[in-house]
């Protein structure tokens, strides 16, 4: 590990300097974003799950509030690889130098499970949802009259959140590499984790059996796989601590 002690000063001014860095991108991405949020809204009126629903605007500020919403989302999808860089690069000088390698590529796959998390439940989730409200509303004989805010609200509301719930095989490998977690532990508790993941399912999805099942099955799947992420964490997490031993040892014989 490098020992490099500075004074907290020093300390502060670095994670000012990630900051500024972070802040920067983030407005530059927004800028970015106001270009790209109004191809993205057109194409999203445009899929299958739009067509038929009018995009009513029942407020002045609904377009605006639309247009922007996808600016800020667009600003942080692109600027969440550079603020967890950031992250690392302040951290990693306390780390040991196969852990800065490790915790450098949990970036890259914090980026790409936050984006397979959306398309999951854009693709998959969101058009049965859709079709199942409109089923509804069609039975009740309720005409269905939708906000264009209201719907990218909804959209927002159902996708984002399972950005980051597909987060989970990292978050597990890194608590594991930090021994707070062991496979044996996810093991024990899959019970009260299986409770916990139908308690999501059923928050973010209709009260309908076929939805909460098309999302439970797959955070079921997503659990065990970070059982398998945690055996694999677990094992190397010993092969490093033994390498250290041994390090320690063979210094210790040499003085």
């Amino acid at each position: 590990m490098d020992e490099q002690k500075q004074s907290i000063y020093d300390h502060i001014e670095e994670l000012r300097k990630r900051i500024i860095i972070t802040v920067v991108v983030l407005i530059l991405s927004f800028i970015a974003g106001l270009f790209i949020a109004k191809p993205v809204i057109v194409f999203l009126q445009n899929a299958p799950e739009a067509q038929g629903i009018p995009m009513n605007a029942f407020t002045l500020t609904d377009p605006l509030k639309v247009y922007f919403s996808f600016a800020f989302l667009v600003a942080f999808i692109m600027t969440s690889p550079i603020a967890l860089y950031q992250l690392w690069a302040f951290v990693s000088p306390g780390l040991y130098d196969n852990e800065r390698k490790v915790t450098l590529s949990y970036i890259p796959a914090v980026f790409l499970l936050f984006l397979g998390g959306v398309s999951f439940s854009y693709f998959v989730l969101f058009p049965f949802v859709i079709d199942f409200v409109g089923n509804l509303a069609e039975s009740l004989n309720i005409q269905e009259m939708y906000g264009a805010n209201q719907y990218f609200t909804f959209l927002f509301q159902l996708t984002l959140p399972f950005g980051f719930v597909f987060q989970l095989p990292v978050i597990v490998l890194f608590f594991t590499r930090l021994g707070i977690l062991n496979p044996a532990m996810l093991v024990q508790i899959r019970r009260y984790a299986y409770f916990g993941l139908l308690v999501i399912a059923g928050m973010i999805t209709p009260p309908e059996i076929i939805s909460h099942l098309m999302v439970s099955v797959p955070l079921f799947l997503l659990y065990e796989f970070s059982i398998l992420v945690s055996r694999y964490g677990y094992r190397k997490r010993l092969q490093a601590e033994a390498k250290r031993q041994l390090e320690e040892q063979d210094s210790e014989q040499e003085a």
